[in-house]
């Protein structure tokens, strides 16, 4: 039973519903794994509490 963790800044439902459909087909078609066997879980962390080099992500230059 594959089990995957997927950590990001929010994302809106829309895009996680077909993030896991990707993922799904992705892990059927690699391992021929049932769909319903496969387990995403979303872990959202905002900007602020997210560090790159030091430095916030909410402090960050978003270019």
């Amino acid at each position: 039973m594959p089990i995957v963790t997927i950590q990001q800044f929010p994302r809106s439902l829309e895009q996680k519903r077909l993030l896991a459909e990707k993922v799904t087909d992705a892990f059927v078609e690699a391992y021929g794994a049932a769909p319903d066997s496969v387990q995403i879980f979303f872990q959202e962390t905002s900007k602020e509490d997210w560090a790159r080099g030091g430095q916030l992500g909410s402090d960050r230059d978003p270019s």
